[in-house]
């Protein structure tokens, strides 16, 4: 029995976080429609300025609990004068801007807040004392409780109240209540937005950086508390229903309580219950326990593929560069054949993302699943079978087909953020299972020590990848003028109009899907293949969002956008990590303005390409 209590109680404490960050969050949303993925950083922000308020700018405050919870309070107004800046400054520029550049630009701004934290705050974790005056524990049967995580227990159901009451009871949150449901009809009552909007990301930031204040006497603030706490966010407002605040609490609490009794009973299996608890609220409830149908977020307006140059030597002179970067990065010398091999790759996994997004209108915010199995079954068959190269990509590959097979079914019937977060959790899923079960994947070990190219196969194994990149160039820009591809642009942009006409939208939306998975996971085989490892890391959100930015900063409607967005994200990574300390601030900023200024990417800023307006359609596909 003690057992049973102390986990229920474990699992209400860590549902009071959940629900402050997924509460925030979904104010945010539900007002801007801004899906925020940095809202992890003004978590991180609340939780450093109150620890170091505490340790090492005014320690005698850690002697009064008084002054202590004014620190954690002075922390939460910190997020929240923060939120409002970056409103300011970025979000008011993605209203009206779809989810996708929106996800895309807050990752920017989580980038930029990162390195900007490191510069105030330094690198190192901050241990701040115990709160005074709740420092006991109290006995449970044969076991012990902090006294400090049970008065946190009981604030999240006084947030819970105090947002219910604002909302209900006061004209600014009616007003607020008004612009989550009908943003348009509020506009045209005369109700100026921008003062709602403004709130509503001020109060969301505020709640994060409560949350991540109130974590001080239980862990020490760190640089990785944004990322990590972001993803569960995410699920909780997911399952919950996205713009419901009793639903983000009844979800905190659910999920809460499985993440408890998980550690518990099947640690291995922890993160994988978490996640497929989302899968299947959103199973028998599309929209999340408690979600309603908002009126429609902004969508991006139908745009043609623009496919380059025009055909004959256009397309050969583009197709030309590619092969003259490749060889002049070939006889560079080794750090430039690898950094060519890397661009390479991910270029091969953006087109693979860029197949589905641009043709299909699928997003996924996960795409890195495909890319791990790819590389964990091409590494598994190599180590295990002892499968040779072309081998071991043919099961890398295939081990991604089996699995979308599995879980396009499901993706493929969702759309907007709600599609975008089961692919979250399929990747988080992947993840969970890499880290955790250490005898198929050595855990965060790895699997290393792959021979699949040796010394002497390094000339081939570059041969292979230029034209398997090339290759992928040009099978996106045949898909996009076939048959299949006018049906996905079609069910696409009218996806009513196009089912009235016959077309089985979810079927033809299936075959891309699949076909993207498989692509992905040659990526990620070669990409194993290339580095002689693999490591959980593959699975993870950067490596996904790395495929977005491929794609996104290039221009997601441009047949060679991924062919801009990977080298220029792979010589960021590369040239300015080895010379500007804060370089992921600076790529963060970079990405901002790309996303507020130009969502068509670095090739429909600059207009490059001339725009083909249609394409003639050729059976097959």
């Amino acid at each position: 029995m003690s057992f049973f209590g102390i986990q229920l109680l474990n699992g209400l404490s860590y549902a009071t976080t959940l629900f402050l960050m997924a509460a925030g969050l979904t104010l945010i949303f539900g007002v801007t429609r801004i899906v925020n993925f940095a809202h992890g950083s003004f978590f991180m922000l609340g939780a450093l300025l109150s620890a170091h308020w505490v340790t090492n700018w005014f320690p005698a405050w850690a002697d009064s609990a008084w002054l202590y919870a004014l620190a954690m309070l002075m922390g939460a107004a910190a997020a929240g004068l923060a939120g409002a800046l970056a409103e300011w400054l970025l979000l008011r520029r993605l209203y009206g801007v779809p989810e996708l550049y929106q996800l895309v630009a807050t990752f920017g701004l989580t980038l930029a807040m990162h390195d900007a934290m490191r510069w105030f705050f330094g690198p190192g974790e901050v241990f701040a004392p115990r709160f005074p005056g709740l420092k006991g524990s109290v006995e449970i049967g044969t076991e012990y409780f902090p006294v400090y995580q049970l008065v946190t227990i009981a604030l999240s159901p006084l947030v819970w109240l105090g947002l219910h009451l604002l909302l209900t009871r006061s004209g600014f949150g009616r007003r607020l209540r008004a612009a989550t449901q009908d943003r348009a009809m509020l506009a045209a009552l005369g109700v100026n937005p921008k003062p709602l909007m403004l709130g509503a990301v001020v109060l969301g930031c505020a709640l994060a950086g409560l949350g991540g204040a109130l974590q001080l006497p239980r862990e020490p603030a760190h640089l990785q508390m944004d990322v990590q706490v972001v993803v569960e966010t995410f699920v909780v407002v997911v399952t919950g229903g996205l713009g419901s605040i009793t639903g983000a609490f009844a979800a905190a609490l659910l999920i809460g309580l499985i993440h408890s009794f998980g550690v518990s009973l099947v640690p291995q299996a922890t993160l994988v219950l978490v996640f497929l608890t989302m899968a299947a609220v959103l199973a028998v409830r599309p929209l999340g326990l408690m979600g309603r149908p908002l009126d429609a977020g902004p969508r991006e307006l139908p745009q043609p593929f623009n496919l380059g140059p025009a055909r004959g030597w256009g397309q050969a002179l583009a197709y030309g560069a590619l092969a003259l970067v490749c060889a002049a990065a070939w006889f560079g010398g080794e750090y430039w054949q690898s950094l060519a091999a890397d661009g390479l790759i991910l270029l091969i996994f953006g087109i693979s993302l860029q197949s589905m997004m641009a043709l299909g209108g699928l997003v996924s915010f996960g795409h890195a699943a495909f890319f791990a199995l790819g590389a964990y079954g091409a590494a598994l068959g190599h180590v295990h079978w002892g499968l040779g190269l072309p081998l071991a990509l043919a099961a890398g590959s295939a081990t991604a087909l089996a699995v979308a097979a599995a879980f396009g079914a499901a993706v493929v019937r969702s759309g907007g953020v709600y599609l975008a977060m089961l692919s979250l959790a399929l990747a988080q899923v992947v993840w969970a299972t890499a880290t955790q079960w250490v005898w198929l994947t050595g855990g965060d070990n790895g699997v290393i020590g792959l021979a699949l190219v040796g010394q002497a196969q390094r000339g081939p194994f570059f041969l292979l990848l230029a034209a398997l990149a090339v290759a992928s160039i040009w099978a996106l820009g045949r898909l996009s003028r076939s048959s299949l591809g006018a049906a996905l642009q079609a069910a696409r942009d009218a996806p009513l109009r196009a089912q009235a006409s016959g077309l089985l939208v979810n079927g033809i939306k299936y075959r891309v899907f699949l076909r993207s998975a498989a692509l992905a996971g040659l990526a990620g085989g070669l990409f194993a293949a290339h580095k002689g490892a693999v490591f959980p890391s593959a699975a993870g959100v950067s490596t996904s969002l790395d495929a977005l930015l491929v794609v996104l900063l290039g221009g997601v409607h441009h047949l060679w956008g991924a062919v801009i967005g990977s080298a220029a994200l792979t010589w960021a990574g590369a040239e300015l990590g080895r010379g500007v300390e804060y370089w992921r601030g600076a790529l963060g900023v970079f990405v901002m303005l790309i996303m507020a200024f130009s969502p068509s990417g670095l090739l429909g800023a600059l207009r490059l390409l001339p725009l083909r307006r249609s394409a003639v359609p050729k059976e097959g596909g």
